[in-house]
Protein backbone atom coordinates (compact mmCIF):
# COMPACT_ATOMS: atom_id res chain seq x y z
CA UNK A 1 0.00 0.00 0.00
CA UNK A 2 1.32 3.24 -0.69
CA UNK A 3 0.94 6.39 0.78
CA UNK A 4 -0.51 9.52 -0.11
CA UNK A 5 2.95 10.57 -2.27
CA UNK A 6 3.01 6.91 -3.91
CA UNK A 7 6.38 6.32 -2.69
CA UNK A 8 6.80 3.64 -0.18
CA UNK A 9 8.65 0.62 1.36
CA UNK A 10 6.20 -2.40 0.60
CA UNK A 11 6.19 -3.96 4.23
CA UNK A 12 7.61 -2.82 7.37
CA UNK A 13 9.84 -6.04 7.53
CA UNK A 14 11.74 -4.11 4.64
CA UNK A 15 12.02 -0.94 6.50
CA UNK A 16 13.60 -2.97 9.40
CA UNK A 17 16.04 -4.29 6.79
CA UNK A 18 17.25 -1.23 6.00
CA UNK A 19 17.51 0.32 9.33
CA UNK A 20 19.55 -2.36 10.74
CA UNK A 21 22.15 -2.23 7.31
CA UNK A 22 22.31 1.31 8.72
CA UNK A 23 22.76 0.14 11.92
CA UNK A 24 25.95 -2.49 10.38
CA UNK A 25 27.46 0.29 8.48
CA UNK A 26 27.76 2.37 11.66
CA UNK A 27 29.88 -0.42 13.15
CA UNK A 28 27.06 -1.55 15.58
CA UNK A 29 27.90 -5.46 17.41
CA UNK A 30 24.83 -5.34 18.88
CA UNK A 31 21.10 -4.21 17.26
CA UNK A 32 17.86 -4.61 18.60
CA UNK A 33 14.46 -5.11 16.99
CA UNK A 34 11.14 -3.96 18.92
CA UNK A 35 7.91 -4.24 17.24
CA UNK A 36 4.43 -3.81 19.70
CA UNK A 37 1.50 -4.18 18.74
CA UNK A 38 -1.24 -3.26 20.84
CA UNK A 39 -5.23 -2.90 19.74
CA UNK A 40 -6.46 -1.14 22.72
CA UNK A 41 -4.65 1.39 21.95
CA UNK A 42 -4.45 1.16 17.90
CA UNK A 43 -0.92 1.41 17.99
CA UNK A 44 2.09 -0.56 15.99
CA UNK A 45 5.35 1.06 16.96
CA UNK A 46 8.99 -0.22 15.01
CA UNK A 47 11.85 0.65 17.30
CA UNK A 48 15.59 -0.10 16.10
CA UNK A 49 18.41 0.64 18.60
CA UNK A 50 22.34 -0.09 18.29
CA UNK A 51 25.63 0.55 19.72
CA UNK A 52 27.35 1.71 16.57
CA UNK A 53 28.72 5.37 16.49
CA UNK A 54 26.50 7.62 16.39
CA UNK A 55 24.86 10.38 14.64
CA UNK A 56 26.74 14.22 15.47
CA UNK A 57 24.23 16.34 17.06
CA UNK A 58 24.50 18.67 14.19
CA UNK A 59 23.90 16.12 11.73
CA UNK A 60 21.19 14.63 13.49
CA UNK A 61 18.05 17.03 12.72
CA UNK A 62 18.70 16.68 8.81
CA UNK A 63 18.92 12.90 8.27
CA UNK A 64 14.88 12.24 7.44
CA UNK A 65 15.70 14.65 5.10
CA UNK A 66 15.73 12.77 1.79
CA UNK A 67 17.95 14.95 0.01
CA UNK A 68 20.96 14.78 2.84
CA UNK A 69 23.36 12.26 3.11
CA UNK A 70 26.26 11.42 4.38
CA UNK A 71 27.47 8.68 2.13
CA UNK A 72 29.78 9.26 -1.17
CA UNK A 73 28.50 6.47 -3.32
CA UNK A 74 24.71 8.36 -3.38
CA UNK A 75 23.76 11.92 -3.42
CA UNK A 76 20.10 10.51 -1.55
CA UNK A 77 18.92 8.68 1.43
CA UNK A 78 15.79 7.37 1.28
CA UNK A 79 15.30 4.76 4.66
CA UNK A 80 14.93 7.32 7.44
CA UNK A 81 12.30 9.37 5.53
CA UNK A 82 10.17 6.75 3.94
CA UNK A 83 9.70 5.65 7.74
CA UNK A 84 8.95 9.20 8.72
CA UNK A 85 6.21 9.81 5.84
CA UNK A 86 4.60 6.06 6.23
CA UNK A 87 4.49 6.54 10.16
CA UNK A 88 3.14 10.09 10.12
CA UNK A 89 0.57 9.25 6.60
CA UNK A 90 -1.10 6.99 9.88
CA UNK A 91 -1.61 9.88 12.01
CA UNK A 92 1.86 8.30 13.54
CA UNK A 93 4.79 9.89 14.86
CA UNK A 94 8.78 9.24 14.21
CA UNK A 95 11.58 10.06 16.38
CA UNK A 96 15.44 9.49 16.26
CA UNK A 97 17.96 10.05 19.21
CA UNK A 98 21.54 9.73 18.63
CA UNK A 99 24.66 9.91 20.79
CA UNK A 100 28.62 9.99 19.25
CA UNK A 101 30.47 6.75 20.39
CA UNK A 102 27.06 5.63 22.11
CA UNK A 103 24.50 4.47 19.38
CA UNK A 104 21.32 5.52 17.78
CA UNK A 105 17.89 4.84 18.75
CA UNK A 106 14.75 5.16 15.99
CA UNK A 107 11.25 5.03 16.78
CA UNK A 108 8.23 5.20 14.46
CA UNK A 109 5.19 4.70 15.80
CA UNK A 110 2.00 4.02 12.94
CA UNK A 111 -1.96 3.46 13.74
CA UNK A 112 -2.29 0.39 13.37
CA UNK A 113 -5.47 0.03 11.95
CA UNK A 114 -5.04 2.87 9.36
CA UNK A 115 -5.37 1.99 5.66
CA UNK A 116 -1.58 3.46 4.91
CA UNK A 117 -0.15 1.16 7.46
CA UNK A 118 2.23 -1.47 5.08
CA UNK A 119 1.56 -4.29 6.19
CA UNK A 120 4.58 -6.57 8.74
CA UNK A 121 5.82 -8.30 5.71
CA UNK A 122 8.36 -11.24 6.52
CA UNK A 123 9.72 -10.54 9.48
CA UNK A 124 11.04 -14.07 10.24
CA UNK A 125 13.07 -13.91 7.18
CA UNK A 126 14.31 -10.33 7.45
CA UNK A 127 15.77 -11.39 10.66
CA UNK A 128 16.98 -14.69 9.13
CA UNK A 129 18.76 -12.77 6.53
CA UNK A 130 20.53 -10.23 8.89
CA UNK A 131 21.82 -12.78 11.12
CA UNK A 132 22.89 -14.89 8.67
CA UNK A 133 24.65 -12.44 6.58
CA UNK A 134 26.00 -11.09 9.58
CA UNK A 135 26.45 -14.20 12.34
CA UNK A 136 29.33 -11.88 14.27
CA UNK A 137 26.67 -9.28 15.36
CA UNK A 138 24.07 -9.86 18.27
CA UNK A 139 20.81 -9.23 17.19
CA UNK A 140 17.94 -8.98 19.41
CA UNK A 141 13.91 -8.78 17.93
CA UNK A 142 11.13 -8.73 20.78
CA UNK A 143 7.88 -8.40 19.24
CA UNK A 144 5.09 -7.79 22.26
CA UNK A 145 1.88 -7.68 21.66
CA UNK A 146 -1.11 -7.01 25.10
CA UNK A 147 -0.45 -10.88 24.88
CA UNK A 148 2.72 -11.75 25.36
CA UNK A 149 6.15 -11.06 24.34
CA UNK A 150 8.33 -13.25 22.07
CA UNK A 151 12.77 -12.38 22.02
CA UNK A 152 14.94 -13.67 19.81
CA UNK A 153 18.42 -13.10 20.93
CA UNK A 154 21.33 -14.36 18.56
CA UNK A 155 23.51 -14.96 22.04
CA UNK A 156 21.30 -17.47 23.54
CA UNK A 157 20.82 -18.72 19.76
CA UNK A 158 24.31 -19.17 19.18
CA UNK A 159 24.71 -20.67 22.77
CA UNK A 160 22.04 -23.82 22.06
CA UNK A 161 23.50 -24.42 18.72
CA UNK A 162 26.90 -25.82 20.73
CA UNK A 163 29.09 -24.40 17.98
CA UNK A 164 26.77 -24.79 14.82
CA UNK A 165 27.14 -21.54 12.87
CA UNK A 166 24.19 -19.42 12.75
CA UNK A 167 24.79 -18.99 8.83
CA UNK A 168 24.18 -22.52 8.04
CA UNK A 169 21.39 -23.28 5.83
CA UNK A 170 19.61 -25.60 7.98
CA UNK A 171 19.74 -23.56 10.61
CA UNK A 172 18.91 -20.36 8.85
CA UNK A 173 15.31 -22.63 7.93
CA UNK A 174 15.07 -23.67 11.60
CA UNK A 175 15.23 -20.23 13.16
CA UNK A 176 13.04 -18.84 10.36
CA UNK A 177 10.34 -21.57 11.55
CA UNK A 178 10.98 -21.13 15.16
CA UNK A 179 10.23 -17.05 14.79
CA UNK A 180 7.18 -17.41 12.50
CA UNK A 181 6.09 -20.13 14.64
CA UNK A 182 6.56 -18.04 18.01
CA UNK A 183 4.74 -14.17 16.37
CA UNK A 184 1.81 -16.74 15.37
CA UNK A 185 1.64 -18.18 18.22
CA UNK A 186 1.48 -14.20 20.04
CA UNK A 187 -1.01 -13.39 17.69
CA UNK A 188 -3.52 -16.35 18.64
CA UNK A 189 -3.98 -15.95 21.99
Amino acid sequence: MAGKSGKSMKDISLHILDLAQNCLTAGATIVTILLEECLQDNIFQVSIADNGKGIAADVLPRVADPYFTTRKTRKVGMGLPLLKQNAEATGGTFQISSEVGVGTRICAVFQHNHFDRPPLGDIAGVVVLLVGANPEIRFVYTHRTQTGNYTFDTAEVQEALDGLPLNDYNVMQLLKGMIKANINALKSQ
